[in-house]
């Protein structure tokens, strides 16, 4: 009966399984739109972690028991262990001489065994070696003895992957495979470093199959949509991208990124992966914006390691840009060059009329009884006037655009240079000053001074006010040609200091050539739908005809 049980219950998930796949073949480019979506929301549940970490922290301050306060400083390690790695090592650190002064040296070791694992997992190899030689294996229970080889076959693992030396590389991996052997005879089966390393060993020998299988049992027995789910579905994505299955590597990868997202999670190792790959395959707007977005996290979380492996991406998304920067210099020249090309035609053609007209003026004087033809010839030069300086128009107007738009371009450039200086040199005031906060103990302060929303709303109002004062040197008379379009009573004006409202905002972006509401939202710091709502009520206040209405906002300040 149980076997009967077992064989169902595979079924059950080889038909989740292939479910998920058709999915992912249908449905990739939406879990990406969602994974956009969640990576606004970001602040929320980051803001969700925060209120946590606040309540243990309040529990701490009160404690008065060591016990007491021994729980409260790992629970505090074990939420900070995605999030920030300082301060998981604080708190950490703290567990350590809580247990000395309890006298439970399995405690003060399994401790030492998990901060070197920290050390390892961002880059510090010195740190984690020389903590994890403190720690005594014979004082360990069980459970922190797995925790122990676990420190030692991660630390060396790593050192083996970073060497450029032979010999070390080899003295390490036979170091790194003598403690996976020793953590895997105590571990629990079920424990995720077991599930790992046993998945790990088959892929890297090429048993894709049994890989799989591990991962499915993993698989049963995590929670969708938690941190431990998005480990799972990384190592479900490596399967798949050993197997050359584009589609639901894809898919998986932003499984784990989705949940990495939603938990709030600061070491984003699948969404740099993710990065990587859209790269690989030529989407490098959106793969800018998730480098960009681990970045942020990789400081905040302070990974040497994380930083190491953003820098070459970072790299070769800014070469990209600069490849297709230059494709679009070379067709900007093939432009020039057709331009060219075609006024020679149009000073050939009008040479040809001439020389034609001319010589129907002699045949005229000959030849009187051909007015007729020599109406008709005469006619059909007229049309070809009327083309050619429809053609002289057209090129009038596409020279005025062109002109236009190097001259947004270099106002703009110059203003990002500008911003890109200031928030440099703000962002090294803040480092040295958390810097000195964290060298003289201030975690206290430097917890409130990092909590806040102000330097985020103080950024955009200084950004927004950039932006306001870059457009109105370029359209100085934006606002009073706005009103022309719109009704008496639903005319703007500049505030007093003279900004901006988020109508005319929208709209300036809509002259500047962006149109889709949902980067209008992102650069606004708005929902889609609050942009769409915005967008409709200036149709509905137009004096012109509501479809025509974003074409003529389009128009202002082009010289005819």
């Amino acid at each position: 009966m149980k076997r009967i049980v077992t064989i169902r219950y595979g079924l059950l998930m080889l038909l989740v399984v292939a479910a998920l796949g058709v999915r992912a073949q249908h449905n990739l480019d939406s879990l990406y739109r969602c994974l956009d979506n969640e990576i606004e929301r970001f602040p929320e549940y980051v803001a969700v972690h925060d209120r946590e970490v606040a309540l243990l922290t309040e529990e701490l301050r009160q404690a008065t028991d060591d016990a007491l306060r021994y729980d409260l400083n790992y629970r505090l390690y074990d939420k900070y262990r995605p999030f920030i790695n300082d301060s998981a090592i604080y708190y950490l650190r703290n567990c350590i001489e809580l247990a000395e002064k309890l006298h439970q040296p399995a405690r003060v070791n399994e401790c030492r065994s998990l901060l070197a694992l920290r050390c390892s997992n961002t880059g510090m190899y010195d740190e984690a070696l020389e903590m994890i030689n403190q720690v005594e294996p014979a004082l360990l229970d069980t459970a922190g003895l797995g925790i122990y080889y676990e420190a030692r076959n991660h630390v060396y693992n790593e050192l083996a992957y970073y060497t450029h030396l032979d010999d070390m590389k080899e003295k390490y991996l036979n170091e790194a495979k003598k403690y996976e052997d020793l953590m895997l005879s105590i571990l629990p089966d079920t424990s995720d470093a077991a599930f790992l390393r046993r998945e790990m060993i088959d892929l890297n020998s090429g048993r894709i199959q049994q890989s799989m299988s591990t991962n499915n049992e993993w698989l049963r027995h995590v929670k969708v949509g938690s941190h431990r789910y998005a480990l799972v579905a990384l190592y479900r994505y490596l399967e798949y991208k050993a197997q050359g299955d584009s589609i639901e590597m894809m898919y998986w990868l932003a499984e784990s990124a989705l949940s990495d997202v939603r938990n709030g999670v600061m070491d984003q190792g699948s969404l740099w992966e993710m990065a990587n790959q859209l790269m690989l395959q030529g989407d490098v707007d959106r793969s800018y914006r998730y480098i960009s977005f681990t970045s942020e996290c990789a400081t905040r979380y302070g990974s040497r390691q994380r930083s190491w492996q953003i820098a070459p991406l970072l790299s070769a998304i800014a070469n990209n840009y600069k490849a297709q920067s230059e494709r679009s210099s070379r067709r900007l020249r093939l432009t020039a060059i057709g331009i060219g090309i075609l006024a020679l035609l149009l000073l050939a053609s009008l040479f040809y009329v001439n020389r034609q007209r001319k010589r129907l003026a002699i045949a005229q004087r000959r030849q009187k009884h051909t007015n007729a033809m020599l109406a008709e010839a005469n006619d059909q030069l007229s049309e070809k006037n009327d083309a050619l300086s429809d053609v002289n128009g057209q090129l009038h107007a596409l020279n005025a655009q062109l002109a236009e738009s190097n001259r947004v371009k270099e106002e703009y450039v110059g203003r990002f240079l500008r911003l890109c200086s200031i928030y440099i040199d703000k962002t090294d005031k803040f480092r040295k000053r958390v810097n000195k906060m964290v060298k003289n103990h201030e975690y206290e302060e430097l917890y409130n001074v990092t909590r806040g929303q102000e330097s985020k709303t103080q950024q955009l109002e200084e950004l927004f006010g950039s932006f306001d004062a870059a457009f109105l040197h370029l359209f100085p008379t934006f606002v009073e040609e706005v009103n022309l379009l719109l009704k008496p009573e639903e005319h703007m004006a500049l505030e007093k200091d003279g900004r901006m409202n988020t109508d005319l905002r929208i709209l300036a972006l809509i002259r500047l050539g962006i149109e889709d509401s949902s980067k209008i939202a992102e650069f606004l710091n708005y929902s889609v739908n609050t942009i769409y709502n915005y967008r409709a009520r200036l149709k509905t206040n137009a004096v012109v005809d509501r479809d025509d209405f974003e074409r003529q906002v389009k128009e202002i300040g082009i010289k005819n």
